[in-house]
């Protein structure tokens, strides 16, 4: 696909479409994680003399405008982080608006879900878009999932490419999947493998492991026929559970469990705990997080790996002491890859708080925001955002 640097940028009307969803907390953004990606696009397209006219959604309006779901109080926060102007305009004077900017001006449209044509992918509204720009560039990889006007249809109206940020993990998703080093490690967690059986399906013939954490980890405990108390567990699942490990080792991938585990009666801070190797929990205990030597275990195996794919905790990382299995792994993991031993590639929305929380996400070699469309990348699903920019 073309990139920035084939795109005649001086002097042409770039749409720019980007994720301004971020949480807002009484009229103020609370993490502007989303903003600071779309920043190094924003600046460079502003830097080269486009006329930047910046596409977003926000909530889900249903085709509606809906006041409390503007996006005018984001044109401020957006500016702060650029380090310089940004105007805003509705739908309605979007036009005017645009024919008054200059070289390397910054002009934030309105919701463009505030439209029925946007969820619809509706080629007329599109269309519309179109018409205001002379280039199209996504950088909204957290969207590519959704075939909607602004991430899909636009892309077939003008020359179009991804945005950096998009472009960034793109390379990174292709070096942790596509063309990985090998050894690859997997590392799937999260409380339930209904919601990753497609993830774990396309994974068993990419990677060499496939470390299974948190109530995941628990079926499949389970359907190995170990007693798992009172643990969080998906038992009509355990013959699901077997046919993975028999699909993994007809194609040589291992699969790797917990070997101890640390319990608890509740689930709650500062709950009395205990470690038990992973074939001795009693009946009314719970399994919250890998054991010790389950750590040790994992980072002796990352150590002998190439490549990391990480999407999902270990353990309730949320409370105190069972997040300590993802931490130090995690920790680990960032080490490892500071060195420049390892590539590690982590998305997901519970995996970027882990990682987050366990203080190792800057060290990570990418960390995908994208949530959704991370996990439909993971699952093997074509993602139309992505198609079209291809075609």
């Amino acid at each position: 696909m073309r990139t920035l640097d084939d795109l005649p940028l001086t002097g042409s009307r770039v749409l720019l479409r980007v994720d301004l969803n971020v949480p807002m907390q009484d009229g103020q953004v609370s993490d502007g994680t989303r903003i600071e990606r779309a920043v190094p696009t924003l600046a460079e397209l502003s830097d080269k003399g486009a006329r930047v006219i910046v596409l977003s959604h926000f909530g889900r309006p249903k085709g509606k405008i809906v006041p409390d779901m503007s996006l005018a109080p984001l044109a401020g926060p957006l500016g702060a982080a650029l380090g310089r102007s940004v105007a805003f305009s509705d739908m309605a004077g979007a036009e005017t608006a645009v024919a008054q900017m200059a070289d390397g001006d910054i002009l934030l449209l309105e919701n463009v879900r505030f439209a029925p044509g946007e969820e619809a992918n509706d080629r007329g509204f599109a269309q519309s878009l179109a018409d205001l720009g002379d280039i199209y560039v996504n950088d909204a990889f957290s969207c590519a999932h959704r075939a909607h006007a602004s991430t899909e249809a636009l892309a077939h109206l003008l020359p179009a490419a991804p945005g950096r940020a998009m472009q960034a993990e793109l390379q990174a998703l292709e070096a942790a999947l596509a063309t990985p080093s090998r050894p690859v490690a997997a590392l799937v967690g999260g409380a339930k493998v209904s919601s990753k059986l497609s993830v774990l399906g396309h994974l068993l013939d990419k990677v060499d492991q496939l470390i299974i954490g948190g109530g995941m980890a628990n079926t499949f405990l389970y359907a190995k026929g170990i007693n798992i108390g009172a643990s969080l567990c998906e038992k009509d699942l355990a013959d699901t559970a077997r046919q993975i490990m028999a699909q993994a080792e007809a194609q040589d991938c291992e699969i790797v469990l917990p070997v101890d585990v640390v319990l608890a009666r509740e689930f709650k801070a500062g709950a009395d705990s205990a470690v038990v190797p992973v074939d001795k929990v009693p009946e009314e205990m719970m399994i919250l997080d890998v054991g010790p030597a389950s750590v040790l275990d994992l980072i002796q195996r990352l150590q002998g790996c190439r490549t990391l794919l990480w999407n999902g905790p270990l353990g309730a990382f949320e409370i105190a002491p069972f997040d300590m299995g993802t931490v130090k792994v995690a920790q680990a993991a960032a080490a490892q890859t500071k060195s420049g031993a390892l590539i590690s590639v982590a998305g997901g929305g519970d995996t970027v708080a882990a990682l987050r929380h366990a203080d190792a996400a800057d060290d990570f070699t990418y960390v995908s925001t994208a949530g959704g469309a991370f996990l439909e990348w993971l699952e093997g699903k074509v993602l139309p955002g992505i198609k079209a920019l291809e075609d």
